[in-house]
């Protein structure tokens, strides 16, 4: 089994980084052979992404699409640093999203057989 690590840093919304990050570990999840296991860690403005009750007006929807590949087995993990600097650390965040370090992060790559940056 292939480790993968994708790791993100654009917002949720204004850039497709992030959707097309989710829309390729959805895929990889799905596929049979060979089977992955896909972690994502999002970084920098990309942390906005796991606060709840989103609502876009219109297209896609990252919570949605979060639920999603958590709900595949993937692991997600956010920067808690990340949530501090932007006054956010206190806000509750989508069911199954992990708060962590860069200390995780390193080891994250440094155990993955292939990381992807988006």
């Amino acid at each position: 089994m292939q480790h993968l690590l994708i790791i993100v840093n654009d917002a949720p919304y204004g850039s497709e980084r992030l959707f097309n990050a989710l829309r390729l570990a959805i895929q990889l999840n799905e596929q049979e052979r060979p089977p992955a296991k896909v972690k994502l860690f999002l970084l920098s403005d990309a942390i906005t992404a796991v606060l709840p009750k989103q609502n876009p007006s219109e297209g896609y929807n990252i919570q949605q699409m979060l639920e999603i590949v958590i709900a595949q087995g993937s692991t997600v993990k956010f920067c808690g640093s990340c949530m501090h600097a932007r006054g956010l650390a206190d806000l509750a965040v989508i069911e199954g999203c992990q708060v962590a370090t860069m200390d995780d992060l390193a080891q994250w790559v440094l155990d993955s057989d292939k990381t992807i940056t988006f």
